[in-house]
């Protein structure tokens, strides 16, 4: 048995890859169309899509005979092909019109457009990446879907400190190793050191957001993994860091609680506040999701 298949098992999940299935879900962008108006395009287009309930903006397609990503509706920005799971973080970091914002791994424009969508494009974003080329489809896909309150940076965002600016809402969608639902040749390809040396950047990159993250300001922490050494651990390691956040319950009625001792390893109780999608269990990809707040300084 593959190695991360067995450290399932040691978690309670007995997963056949080969029987998993992800649903295709869009994400309506009401920045430029309203929802019944799309509704009924695509109807006419024989695309089938039926609201996810526990989303704000999803939907799931049902039925379609062409790809809902060459669509006309599509590359007019009036809508995003965004997994079910990927639409969760934005939505539980709820970001308003009159607030400052930053998307700390923005490309390419998933969660950032996502987030303009909140703030009804009001409010001003910060989007960094440091990859050129993937900066190249954020900025199309900000331009696509109608986002005027971006301003996109080519940057570590190791280094956000140098930007001089406090936030009131922080959306960290680490980089990280991924999951086997999202990548059929994951197995083949990942090993455990890949997840510790993740796991290394994600703690960096979350402690450069604590320094910028303003009090009483909100941070959401989220990854496309399904190790506790990227999720859950690096969740415990930053309440040990910093005395000045504590975590808020994801609710959902999707998902699972937080591993509060993955392969017997102790972990803080409150941890059981977070929300893991096993891609067996929710049909989507892999992800978990940890909301924090940073406590007002007296």
């Amino acid at each position: 048995m593959n190695i991360f298949l067995e450290r399932y098992k040691q978690l309670g999940q007995n997963i056949i890859p080969e029987k998993v299935r992800i649903g295709q879900a869009i994400r309506i962008n009401t920045i430029k169309i309203k929802t019944e108006e799309l509704l009924k395009r695509m109807k006419k287009e024989n695309v089938i899509l039926v609201k996810i309930p526990f989303l704000d903006f999803g939907y799931s397609v049902q039925s379609t005979n062409f790809s809902v990503g060459a669509a006309p509706e599509h590359l007019f920005g009036y809508y995003y092909v965004q997994e079910t799971a990927s639409q969760i973080p934005v939505q539980i970091l709820n970001p308003k019109k009159d607030e400052i914002v930053l998307d700390m791994s923005a490309a390419p424009g998933g969660k950032t457009t996502q987030i303009a969508q909140y703030m009804e494009n009001k409010g001003i974003i910060t989007a960094l990446d440091v990859n050129n080329m993937r900066l190249f489809s954020l900025r199309n896909n900000i331009e696509r879907m109608g986002v005027k309150n971006t301003i996109i940076f080519q940057k570590d965002a190791k280094f956000v400190s140098d930007l001089g600016v406090k936030f009131d809402k922080i959306l960290l969608d680490a980089p990280c190793s991924g999951n086997f639902a999202a990548d059929s040749k994951w197995f083949d390809k990942r090993k455990l050191e890949d997840i510790k040396n993740s796991a290394k950047t994600q703690k960096q990159l979350f402690a450069a957001a604590v320094e910028i993250l303003k009090d009483g300001g909100e941070l959401v922490y989220s990854t496309c993994s399904l190790e506790p050494e990227e999720d859950e651990m690096v969740v415990d390691w930053a309440l040990a860091e910093f005395s000045d956040i504590k975590l808020e319950k994801v609710d959902l009625p999707i998902g699972d609680e937080g591993l509060t001792e993955p392969f017997g390893i102790q972990l803080n109780k409150s941890i059981k506040n977070t929300r893991r999608f096993w891609p067996n269990k929710t049909n989507t990809q892999g992800f978990f999701i940890a909301k924090f707040k940073k406590q007002i300084q007296k």
